[in-house]
């Protein structure tokens, strides 16, 4: 086993985000720009009570040729510390028009660990608000891992990060990924996924690259192939710096 990254502080909730069926992408991701985006920004910086979201970003999933996705994006806030689970979904009574285009969302509570942390681009406009913008010139892939039924899901985390995270960050030193970040769910065995890893190069060539380089390490016996999602992506939301 290798040296374990260090856990980020707080707790980062994922919101996995499917629009409805009579919903465009066009329309999802317009509605969650201009809409959804600005109302949350102003909700967390108006409320410093004890919860509040200290960094929120957005995340838009690449289509895929002929295939339909599970999720088309998913957005990520940094908290201080566990939110309240609620009783219902997100969205559920729509507040904006980015709820009535997007199919009702859980929080997914994670623990982040930054296994390499490696800067993004950001330019805010100075010619309009500076939140949200978009940042782009990165080529980013999502893994969405599910456990197998019955696995000790403490034992997959134990592996993680204690040989696979060193196993990952040796092939993306190799071919020029700069960012790694792992996240585990608080509570794998309620959660549609026990973890994801956020893996960015600088264009698409470092991933086919990783492809070809990374070997098994274990950490296959813990996870379902069945349950397993890899999405692309080249824009990120900055919603809270």
């Amino acid at each position: 086993m290798g040296e374990r990254p260090e856990e980020t502080a707080g707790v980062k909730n994922i919101y996995l985000i499917k629009r409805r069926p009579t919903a465009t992408r066009e329309e999802l991701i317009v509605h969650w720009f201009a809409n959804h985006m600005p109302d949350v920004i102003a909700r967390h910086k108006n409320n410093r009570g004890s919860i509040f979201a200290k960094h929120y970003v957005a995340t838009f999933f690449d289509v895929k040729a002929g295939r339909d996705l599970a999720w088309d994006g998913m957005a990520q806030l940094w908290y201080n510390q566990a939110t309240p689970h609620p009783d219902r979904p997100m969205g559920s009574d729509p507040v904006d028009t980015f709820q009535e285009k997007a199919e009702p969302y859980m929080p997914w509570a994670t623990k982040e660990y930054v296994v390499m942390n490696g800067p993004l681009p950001l330019a805010p406009p100075t010619l309009n608000r500076p939140f949200p913008c978009t940042r782009s010139g990165f080529f980013k892939v999502v893994f969405l891992v599910g456990l197998v039924a019955g696995a000790d899901s403490q034992a997959l985390f134990d592996h993680w990060l204690g040989k696979h995270v060193a196993n990952v960050r040796r092939v993306m030193e190799k071919v020029d990924g700069f960012r790694y970040v792992v996240s585990h769910a608080l509570d794998p065995d309620v959660e549609d996924y026990a973890g994801m890893a956020e893996l960015y190069f600088p264009d698409a060539s470092g991933w086919a690259r990783y492809r070809e380089e990374i070997k098994p390490d274990g950490i296959e016996q813990w996870v379902d192939p069945d349950n397993v999602a890899v999405y692309t992506s080249r824009t990120e939301m900055v919603g809270i710096p």
